[in-house]
């Protein structure tokens, strides 16, 4: 809605200094607005020029960012604001040109950033003496700044960044005598003019991405005032010697030039640098007087493949808290890098040729973050042990790694260890003395099933896999106390989980999936705060003990073995249960009792189906988004087609409920299928006509490893942008993705149920009410305690049908007609 002030109300407004009227319409004259006014903020201007009586004189602030501006007056009617100090004309893509701002002289501050339009300023914007901050940041089609900008003598900032057409600066800038921060990223700069090296009271010079940048003049050297020099992602080859006469510089940045191969050995020079980035280069080696930097604080030397190693002058980094290798061809760390008295973080992740520690990494006491992957070590030093104050060890993908040395268990302040997919096979009894330690993620790629097409229900482990040693935890492993997460997972672990575990008193999340347990222990109720029991695929596991209140989570999708649940009706913050594949367990005890469950999958779950549809009542369906199990029925009240949805007067729309029947075809080989965590070919789409404007996948989520069908019902609630999508007219469809992702999918079925206000928040019993009456819930819990029933009794009538066609078969040759056409109707 357009909003409109009138000119003539503000005229009495004597005092006024601040005016802000963003995206409003200014109409009637402008010379009411009061004679005081000192700032004026009119962002989203929509007038296309200021008409001729707009004079505010005292006016300090003008700020017309993101207005429609063309131009701001014309130049047969230019204004001089005299107080102007700061003009803001930020975002105003149609401006084709500044006027004439000689007559400016307070002006501090001029803001064209990303007026597209520009090509060129004008004239007088190089003689205002008075400025010092122009920004003319990603004005895309500006050529050329003016010829003569030998009047800027007080700017201080000048922006072009993203200025793309622009590809040279003018000789005058040389005259900018207070100029201290130059930003030209991503400009068509080839070269610096020659009298930039007047430029002595700049700190800051920014060449980021200016892809036709090939190498720096000699007198770089004389900006010695040069703080932070940046030539990111530019076509840089050479760095010259000169470089070390910058005695102030603090900050050089290459990162990923590519073409730069070599350090000039000045660089030791740079007394005052503390960070130094030449990660993505292609170096082949640091120069020795790097080890005159004693006050470098980051070292990046990453993403470089042509780094094989480190000088050892190295230990000359008196001041070095971050060293950062990662991507690196060093096969080894010199011994001097234990001389690093002040590391914190040393990163040396997918160095693939690193083959082993020095044991003086021992000496580096203030270590506190170690991350190495993907290397190719067999083993730590004894002397990390010594590393006292070392809060994060990440050893992820070094698979050649195979132990942990005793002393592990001296890292009194260790609070992460990382360390998946190695070929660690136990854990030293000192592992318990790890007093601090919070996450331990040791976790390991699982087996990948495949079926075997002649018998389909039978799953094969993949031969590339080899057989991995029983992994025994430590006895000292429950003295963990404050451990919170624990991943386990594929870990090889055996027999049964120790009986005390239930002194890992502070554990959230327990991931043991994909490992041989027979046995969970008892005690495992003692843990009062867990909130995630992830146990998928523990092919051995035949019963799950009481389980903790606190639980949030609970899957043990594909548990075989799995015989028996305990009664989860204590579980009262319980949102997620899966037990796909789960076909010997025969009930779940405490289900309809579970007041927070959002989602339950239950795919190929035969055994236990008949009693857990009887055990779904409206309490445990009220909340739940998405429920799965065996079942080829849709509930009858569901619409099984399209749905054109109709706003209600009174009512608001508060969800949509969408029923799938889906089967898998077993015999057809898919070897994505059993990686993924869900079937992810169905698809919900609203359209309007013949378009759709939303579009979802249901959350189908559990591949069942069987033939037979299973009923899916995902519940969108009213904060789902499926249900802010919808409009009048609009139309719900349930459709299979085209091409499809996964091989064998059939979508069987589907049918749709709208919610809306009131349809679902009845309390009270219902038993007296008759359908059409029923909460939804109440509704569900009745179609699902009923669905066997219903099956039970068409086979009863079907087997009743049969018996009395036997009994008259004797009377003619077309009952054998009649028999058949009973048993395809069902009926008597």
């Amino acid at each position: 809605m357009e909003v409109v002030i009138f000119t003539n109300s503000l005229k009495t407004m004597d005092n006024l200094r601040l005016l802000q009227i963003n995206y409003v319409n200014l109409e009637g004259k402008f010379k009411y607005l009061p004679v005081e006014l000192k700032w004026l903020q009119w962002k989203g201007c929509p007038m296309k020029s200021l008409p001729s009586d707009f004079c505010p004189r005292k006016v300090a602030v003008l700020d017309f960012s993101e207005s429609k501006i063309e131009q701001l007056w014309s130049s047969r009617n230019n204004k001089v604001l005299e107080n102007l100090m700061v003009l803001n004309l930020h975002g105003c893509f149609n401006l084709a040109s500044v006027p004439d701002l000689s007559g400016h002289r307070a002006l501090e501050k001029l803001v064209l950033e990303r007026c597209e339009k520009l090509t060129k300023i004008h004239e007088s914007v190089g003689s205002l003496s008075s400025l010092l901050h122009l920004n003319l940041r990603n004005c895309s089609n500006l050529i050329e700044l003016p010829s003569d900008v030998s009047g800027l003598k007080q700017l201080e900032s000048l922006i072009l960044s993203r200025c793309s057409k622009m590809n040279k600066l003018p000789e005058s800038i040389g005259y900018m005598k207070s100029l201290k921060e130059l930003l030209l990223d991503e400009t068509a700069i080839a070269t610096l003019p020659e009298y930039i090296f007047r430029l002595t009271n700049l700190e800051k010079l920014s060449l980021n991405g200016c892809k036709l940048l090939k190498r720096l003049p000699q007198f770089i050297g004389k900006l010695c005032s040069l703080k932070e020099l940046s030539l990111n992602h530019s076509t840089l080859e050479e760095i010259p010697d000169f470089i070390g006469s910058l005695e102030d510089l603090e900050k050089l940045s290459l990162m990923c030039c590519k073409s730069l191969n070599r350090i000039p050995d000045s660089i030791g020079n740079l007394k005052s640098l503390s960070s130094f980035f030449i990660n993505g280069t292609a170096i082949k080696q640091l120069p020795w007087s790097i080890g005159l930097l004693s006050n470098l604080k980051h070292l990046l030397v990453g993403e470089n493949h042509f780094l094989s190693k480190l000088p050892d002058s190295i230990e000359g980094l008196d001041s070095i808290v971050e060293l950062k290798m990662d991507g690196t061809s060093i096969i080894d760390l010199p011994d001097k890098i234990g001389d690093l008295k002040v590391i914190q973080k040393l990163d040396m992740k997918k160095c693939e040729s690193l083959r082993s520690l020095p044991e003086s990494i021992g000496r580096m006491w203030t270590l506190t973050t170690l991350i190495i992957s993907k290397a190719n070590i067999s083993a730590m030093p004894e002397s990390i042990g010594m590393l006292e104050n070392l809060i994060e060890l990440r050893l992820d993908e070094c698979k050649q790694l195979r132990k942990l040395p005793t002393s592990i268990g001296n890292l009194k302040s260790l609070q992460q260890l990382l360390m998946n997919e190695t070929a660690v096979t136990d854990l030293p009894e000192s592992f318990g003395m790890l007093s601090s330690l919070i996450v331990l993620k040791m976790a390991k790629k699982p087996h990948v099933e495949l079926l075997d097409k002649s018998t389909p229900e039978v799953p094969v482990i993949c031969s590339t896999i080899e057989k991995r040693t029983v992994f025994e935890l430590p006895t000292s492993f429950s003295n963990l106390s404050l451990l919170s997460v624990f991943d386990a997972c594929a870990l090889e672990i055996s027999g049964k989980i120790p009986d005390d575990f239930e002194k890992l008193s502070s554990l959230e999340i327990l991931r043991l999936g994909h490992n041989h347990f027979c046995k969970l222990p008892s005690s495992l109720r003692g843990l009062s705060i867990l909130k995630q029991l992830i146990l998928p695929d523990c092919k051995e596991l035949k019963s799950l003990p009481p389980l903790p209140s606190s639980l949030v989570e609970v899957n043990v999708a594909n548990c075989i073995a799995l015989e028996s649940v305990s009664d989860l009706s204590n579980l009262e913050s319980l949102r997620d249960l899966n037990l796909t594949n789960c076909e010997k367990v025969v009930d779940i005890p405490g289900l309809e009792k579970l007041k927070s469950l959002r989602r339950l999958y239950m795919s190929n779950c035969n055994a236990c189906s008949t009693s857990v549809k009887r055990r779904l009542s409206k309490i445990s369906l009220r909340h739940i988004r998405n429920l799965s199990m065996p079942g080829s029925k849709i509930p009858r009240w569901f619409s099984q087609e399209a749905v054109r949805f109709t706003n209600l007067k009174n009512r608001e729309i508060k969800g949509v409920i969408i029923g799938v029947v889906v089967s898998l075809n077993q015999e057809i080989s898919d070897d994505l299928r059993y990686r993924l965590p869900a079937i992810v070919d169905i698809q919900a789409e609203i359209r309007k006509l013949d378009y759709w404007i939303y579009k979802t996948t249901l959350h189908l989520n559990g591949i069942p490893k069987t033939n037979e069908d299973q009923i899916h019902l995902c519940r969108y609630p009213y904060n789902h942008p499926f249900i802010w999508s919808l409009k009048d007219g609009y139309k719900i469809h349930v459709t299979m993705r085209n091409p499809p992702n996964m091989k064998g999918v059939e979508l069987k079925n589907w049918g749709i149920h709208l919610v809306f206000e009131g349809d679902d928040d009845y309390e009270g019993n219902e038993d007296s009410l008759n359908e059409s009456q029923q909460s939804i819930s109440e509704r569900l819990a009745t179609f699902f305690s009923t669905f066997e029933e219903e099956d039970d009794c068409v086979s009863k009538s079907v087997g009743e049908v049969e018996e009395k066609v036997e009994k008259t078969t004797f009377l003619c040759t077309p009952c054998f007609f009649v028999k058949n056409l009973m048993l395809k109707s069902g009926k008597d």
